[in-house]
């Protein structure tokens, strides 16, 4: 059950920024379909780098893998720096299914990079199944959040705050083997 929670929060996390994405998608009239598949697609190519990435770290010796925190620290830090000064905030131009994956896949760099330590360090299927399981919840919330403008603007205000400090603590964590 406890590999659950964290799988979800592991996934609610790093996936602030996509939630935004999706209701913009959404927002701009894509066709749900195209949305939703895409976003299956590019979060499949996500993890499957992520996936790959983290066999090869499983032949490194069990002492070296809690330096893997040491890249979603980095990456933690780096967003905390493009949120400082202000990174880029534009808005998706894609509008079919493989638009909409190569936008899913192209914003995932933040994940692989979490995910890579983490499926090395503790498993790969329960986290897979419960992204996604996660992917279709996502959507539906990206399209809920398309008719809630409210909601969608303190999500693109606010996520670029929590993202960074939620790497950092995951680099933190994995790096005390935690």
């Amino acid at each position: 059950m406890l590999d659950i929670i964290r799988a979800v929060g592991l996934f609610a996390v790093t996936n602030v920024d996509d939630i935004v994405l999706l209701a913009l998608f959404f927002a701009r009239g894509v066709p749900p379909w195209r949305v939703v598949l895409g976003q299956y697609l590019g979060f499949a190519g996500i993890l499957a780098v992520a996936i790959a990435a983290a066999l090869g770290a499983t032949l490194l010796p069990p002492s070296a893998l809690p330096w893997l925190g040491l890249l979603p620290l980095a990456l933690g830090v780096k967003a905390a720096w493009q949120a400082w000064r202000g990174g880029d905030d534009s808005e998706p131009a894609a509008t079919g299914a493989l638009g909409v994956a190569a936008v899913t896949f192209a914003n995932g760099g933040d994940n692989i990079g979490v995910y890579v330590p983490v499926f090395a360090t503790t498993g790969i299927t329960g986290y897979v199944i419960v992204f996604l399981v996660l992917v279709a919840v996502w959507c539906g919330a990206g399209r809920f959040f398309a008719t809630r403008p409210v909601i969608a603007r303190a999500l693109s205000r606010w996520g670029h705050v929590v993202l960074p400090v939620v790497l950092i603590v995951i680099g933190v964590l994995i790096l005390l083997g935690g």
